[in-house]
């Protein structure tokens, strides 16, 4: 199905009302119906497309979720729509939303009557959150979600123990109804048994005819190395089960990366501030750097400045899907020193005499700054 916009598809403006987009949608269903036009392969792909289009503009949420977000509101795919919060879990589109098979039979009166519905279960959110460490290095977490499980006093049945369920009066087991509307005959769900094509006279007291209780299970998910803040890892199957015997749908664990205390992520690389005493910037020496791997060596070369940029190769994460391995990147800030005692406070005033009327080479950014002001009032 191709992401052309749903207004253009029925050929309507934004703001068209939901009579608007229901004649536009009947004009064109009925143009581009495949009984109208046999063999013909683009009429039947437009006829999808169509049909496609005004199941979402004539849903209130999945409009108002495709106005907002475009396709991505009402494509689980494309992951942006359908979510709960950190923590919690929402259904996708799935079996909360339309069945493009169904939808296609109520319109035209498909084939599929005598068997009840089957709907596959709607796809989970979690969301687990992990420290830069365990993103770098990947991790095994075990998470608690929750679901569905055969009721164990009407064993699945959803009637009262001693009774069971009967053919729908309705439908007469089908699960749908025939509905004409003008030239078309639409097959609907049947409102009496909700497609089940069975009818409970006297429905279980704990499961309340449903047939299942929520519970809950828990699932082993394997986090890789170099996964970023915000990815999500699909476990199939392992979202919510379907009714009656349909597929469960797919869990997505969204991962939510701490925030360091020392690093901040780019990419594949790291950045720190690394703190160099007044004498280390000046005269060059060694410093110890943390990584996530431990404490390294660095050199500091004399005459360094605050803002410095030093870089240790091979020691940022390692990219998710390939070798490659990012660098870490120290920003030297030099230190002024406090609490100096008496001793060190005679020694930066000597020091400072001796540097009275120093080379302007000797202090660069000084220079600058004097420089600049010069420009100004020249």
């Amino acid at each position: 199905m191709s992401n052309k916009d749903f207004y253009e598809t029925l050929g309507v403006a934004r703001s068209a009302s939901d009579d608007e987009i229901k004649k536009a949608f009947r004009k064109l269903a009925m143009k581009y119906h495949p009984d109208r036009n046999p063999g013909d392969k683009a009429a039947e792909e437009k006829f999808k497309e169509v049909q496609y289009a005004y199941a979402i503009l004539s849903d209130r949420e999945k409009k108002t979720a495709y106005d907002q977000y475009g396709h991505a509101g009402v494509d689980p795919n494309m992951g942006a729509g359908g979510f709960g919060g950190f923590g919690g879990f929402g259904g996708f589109s799935g079996a909360q939303g339309f069945d493009f098979g169904d939808i296609f039979s109520q319109m035209f009166g498909g084939a599929g009557g005598g068997r009840a519905q089957s709907y596959q279960g709607a796809d989970l959110q979690y969301g687990v959150e992990i420290s830069l460490e365990e993103a770098a290095k990947g991790i095994k977490k075990r998470i608690s979600v929750p679901t569905y499980e055969e009721c164990d006093v009407c064993h699945g049945s959803g009637a009262k123990p001693g009774t069971s369920a009967s053919t729908c009066s309705t439908c007469h087991g089908s699960g749908t109804i025939h509905v004409r509307q003008a030239i078309f005959q639409m097959q609907q769900t049947c409102p009496t048994c909700h497609g089940s094509g069975k009818e409970i006279k006297e429905p279980c007291i704990k499961c309340r005819g449903e047939g299942r209780v929520k519970t809950s299970k828990t699932v082993e998910v394997n986090i890789p190395a170099g996964i970023d803040d915000g990815q999500r890892i699909r476990l199939s199957g392992e979202g919510e089960p379907g009714q009656h015997g349909a597929p469960a749908g797919d869990l997505y664990v969204v991962v939510q990366v701490k925030a360091h205390k020392t690093f901040e992520r780019n990419g594949l690389d790291l950045h720190c501030e690394l703190p160099v005493s007044f004498a280390t910037a000046a005269l060059g020496g060694d410093v110890e750097v943390p990584t996530l791997d431990g404490k390294v060596k660095l050199s500091i070369p004399s005459e360094t400045q605050t803002g410095r940029r030093m870089r240790v190769k091979g020691k940022g994460i390692k990219s998710l899907r390939s070798s490659a391995v990012g660098d870490l990147y120290c920003h030297v800030v030099v230190e002024t020193p406090i609490n100096l005692t008496e001793r060190q406070k005679e020694l930066l005033e000597e020091f400072d005499k001796i540097s009275t009327g120093l080379d302007r080479s000797q202090t660069p950014r000084q220079k600058s700054f004097f420089d600049k002001v010069r420009d100004i009032f020249d």
